[in-house]
């Protein structure tokens, strides 16, 4: 009987001007002990260049339509999970824009792409990356490649593009905060923040906000304890429990109940325990 590898999964943060379009650049390889899993949003455009056996991608919590990825997958702005369901041994690597990123990191207009996958091609460059990468034969080269490639190809800044990182920052710091609050410190109205985050992350401020509040407390929540859910709601800014499970589950597609017991099912694999954040495997 064969000796199954261990799966390896490795991430870089970019440095200067790029770490403003781009929050992660990840390498995975190996098999997965379940069938699939729910990717909860991050409010960010996410590329994934695939080099082994295909993906089946499908957003809106498997009501969208799906993506064979054999080559490779773009998957824009969502508010709600997407299922990922590898099809064999997983070999990829994945760029994750800024929510802001999108259109400098990637040449794509996220809103064109908000709740839908779409193939590698939206990217333009995206197959010539993967012709690069496929030619390196460990994951730290691919790294590395990548990151040398995502900086050589950066877009110009686009416009309002200060504005909506000011108005992203506001909603990450206080996401209960209002909308024509945030509007109001930079200087617009209303409409017009909701038209250019439109723009710039692909869904309105208060649908990120929403997003950015549940990555807080899926990034610092501790799955092998208990959790007061109550608490926690009042702490983080949700109304009562009740109001707290439903964003959860709206956005990653199970209730908090649900997300702790396929956490503890399955142990981060590796990675830090963050890197598990969001993921409901099945």
């Amino acid at each position: 009987m064969g000796v199954v590898a261990p799966f390896v999964f490795l991430k870089r943060k970019p440095g200067g001007r790029l770490a403003r379009f781009v929050e992660l650049v990840w390498f995975a390889r190996g098999t997965v002990p379940y069938t699939r899993e729910r990717i909860a949003p991050t409010g960010s455009t996410v590329a994934i260049l695939v080099f082994g056996d295909p993906l089946l991608m499908t957003p809106d919590d498997g009501r969208g339509a799906s993506i064979r990825a054999a080559s490779g997958v773009v998957i824009g702005p969502h508010v709600g999970p997407v299922i990922n369901e590898p099809l064999g041994e997983t070999h990829a690597l994945g760029v994750v824009t800024t929510p802001v990123g999108a259109e400098a990191a990637l040449g794509i207009d996220p809103s064109t792409l908000r709740g839908r996958a779409a193939p590698l091609s939206a990217w333009g460059r995206g197959s010539a990356l993967r012709q690069q990468l496929g030619e390196l034969a460990s994951g730290e080269a691919k790294l590395e490649r990548a990151l040398t490639f995502l900086e050589a190809n950066l877009g110009a800044d686009p416009p309002g593009l200060d504005r909506a990182e000011a108005a992203v920052r506001m909603l990450e710091e206080e996401p209960t905060r209002a909308v024509s609050e945030v509007a109001a410190a930079m200087g617009i109205s209303h409409g017009h923040l909701d038209r250019e985050l439109g723009r710039l992350v692909g869904i309105t401020p208060r649908a990120l906000a929403r997003l950015l509040r549940l990555r807080r407390f899926l990034a610092a929540l501790d799955v092998h304890r208990d959790v007061p859910w109550a608490d926690v709601a009042a702490e983080l800014g949700w109304y009562d429990q009740a109001h707290l499970v439903r964003d959860f589950k709206r956005h990653t597609g199970v209730t908090p109940t649900q997300y702790l017991a396929a956490q503890r099912a399955h142990d981060n694999l590796g990675g830090e325990p963050e890197d598990a954040a969001g993921f409901v495997p099945e």
